[in-house]
């Protein structure tokens, strides 16, 4: 399809790129000073809107939950057949949602739980450990893949079902502010969902980058300077501006194909080659702690103690999920055309919560089996600030370590190629003006916001420390929130107005396919 020149939103894009100007140049330049700032900000956001999150986490989870077990359920995103096959949609949804996140927290989050666990356990205890094993599961799991879902459904319903030209965040609130979603009010919601999505991408890519090049320094020797750090994710950017230059079909998913299978022949590998049955036997009872005190989990908000369990990591991870949600609404409304609400609000849930276990019961198991039987100081190394090198001697400890070290560097790499083309592609798509169904943004403004992405990542770093890249995130988010509430008014607004017997049909159409 030829494209317009006139596509490009000049005012959402124009905003946009300003923001991320005045939030990079200042890391750049005054580090310290905005080190500082920072911290300060993402302290005063924790005690203050802190729990609004924990309501927030519940209240999305239950509603999606709801939807998808209603009538509503029936809807099909577009009456005809599934754009692509179930494994493809899946690789997609999951590599897009996780990034190198997966890789580095899955491999080390039950290390800084071990010494400050929850609940005012005794640290090191057995009680602890167990937790320690389980707590980043929950994180991963169902609650927050629910942030996925509702901007999913909103989106989806808004383009496929009432035919509104726009593959963005104001488009979903459509029933509920009219026309002044396409206007100021629906313009600013969009800008503050690019710069969500910016801070949240410059926190994964910050993570993951400077596991790679510990993973380098491991396998090779080389130096892991700043400068190094740098071009490695200048060499994600080359490999995902291809990806997303070449488009969704042929860039995007057959990235993710890729990714999936590999990510799942490294996972069978370290179960057969590591501690079997002592992984087996933790995520099993992981998965049986986190069923059990499900509900005590998704409330628990820390109110007798100063440990800040809570405010530095459920608080932060909720947070990232409603900062990165509207992208995957757009995204993962872009590649379930022809499926249910129902199927992809359970199929989201499901497989996405799926992988994150599996990865948290693989390799952080692995990685605890090697910490209680002092094979490999872990805690230590993490305490000292060595996370993304005790990431690179955990996987190099594997038998043939040099050669799993390797593959595992290669699939950080491609998954974070897999999430950051997706986001390049869902950015063009939200500064671009009216897009038919079959139609993309156009390859120059993908490829603008490929490398417009490096930017933040690349001050993160500069400036250090974890508690930047969880600022980054908290910053971004709360405007967010008001958004999440606003879609699902507007959803159900929107639902008022679709004929009983249309739903009927609609579900003899999933019934036939």
């Amino acid at each position: 399809m030829t494209r317009k020149k006139t596509d490009l939103d000049k005012t959402i894009f124009s905003a946009s790129l300003s923001l991320l100007l005045a939030v990079t140049l200042p890391l750049l330049f005054w580090p310290q000073a905005s080190y500082d700032a920072l911290n300060s900000i993402k302290i005063a956001i924790e005690d203050s809107f802190g729990v609004i999150y924990i309501w927030t986490a519940s209240a999305v989870l239950a509603f999606v939950l709801w939807l998808a077990f209603s009538k509503y359920g029936q809807i099909k995103l577009g009456n005809v057949a599934s754009s692509f096959s179930t494994y493809s949609w899946v690789a997609m949804l999951f590599c897009a949602g996780v990034a190198t996140g997966i890789l580095y927290w899955g491999t080390i989050e039950w290390a800084y739980y071990y010494d400050v666990p929850p609940f005012g356990l005794a640290p090191r205890s057995n009680e602890a450990i167990e937790w320690a094993a389980t707590y980043g599961m929950f994180h991963w799991g169902i609650t927050g893949w629910a942030y996925y879902v509702l901007p999913t459904i909103a989106i989806g319903y808004a383009y496929y079902v009432k035919k509104i030209p726009f593959m963005r965040i104001s488009s979903s609130c459509e029933s509920l502010i009219g026309d002044y979603s396409n206007r100021w009010p629906g313009k600013i919601m969009d800008i503050f969902f690019i710069v969500g999505l910016l801070g949240s991408s410059g926190t994964s890519l910050a993570l993951g980058t400077p596991m790679i090049a510990a993973s380098m320094e491991e396998l090779f020797g080389i130096e892991n300077t700043f400068f190094f750090k740098v071009a490695v994710i200048l060499c994600c950017t080359i490999i995902f501006s291809v990806s997303v230059y070449l488009g969704l079909e042929k860039g995007i998913k057959r990235l993710s194909n890729i990714n999936a299978t590999l990510a799942l022949i490294m996972l069978l590998f370290v179960l057969l080659a590591g501690p079997t049955v002592f992984i087996l036997k933790m995520t099993t009872n992981s998965i049986g702690l986190m069923a059990q005190n499900f509900i005590r989990m998704n409330t628990w908000a820390d109110p007798l103690t100063n440990s800040r369990f809570v405010e530095d990591w459920s608080i932060f991870y909720w947070a990232w999920w409603v900062a990165v949600g509207p992208f995957m609404g757009i995204f993962v409304a872009r590649i379930s055309r022809g499926r249910s609400i129902k199927q992809v609000i359970l199929g989201s849930l499901f497989f996405g919560s799926l992988g994150c276990t599996l990865f948290y019961g693989v390799f952080g198991n692995y990685a605890l089996y090697l910490e209680l039987n002092d094979l490999l100081p872990i805690t230590e190394l993490v305490g000292a600030g060595n996370a993304p090198m005790a990431i690179a001697k955990i996987v190099g400890s594997l038998p043939a370590g040099q050669i799993v070290l390797f593959l595992f560097a290669a699939i950080s790499l491609v998954f974070m190629a897999t999430t950051f083309d997706s986001i390049s592609y869902t950015l063009a798509s939200s500064a671009s003006k009216e897009l038919e169904v079959n139609e993309e943004p156009e390859r120059w403004h993908r490829l603008f916001w490929a490398f417009a992405l490096a930017l933040l990542p690349i001050a993160l770093m500069l400036v250090s420390g974890l508690d930047a890249l969880k600022t980054a995130v908290l910053i971004s988010a709360p405007p967010l929130v008001v958004v999440y509430v606003m879609m699902a008014w507007s959803l159900l607004k929107s639902f008022q107005g679709y004929p009983p017997e249309t739903i009927m049909k609609d579900s003899e159409l999933i019934e036939k396919s």
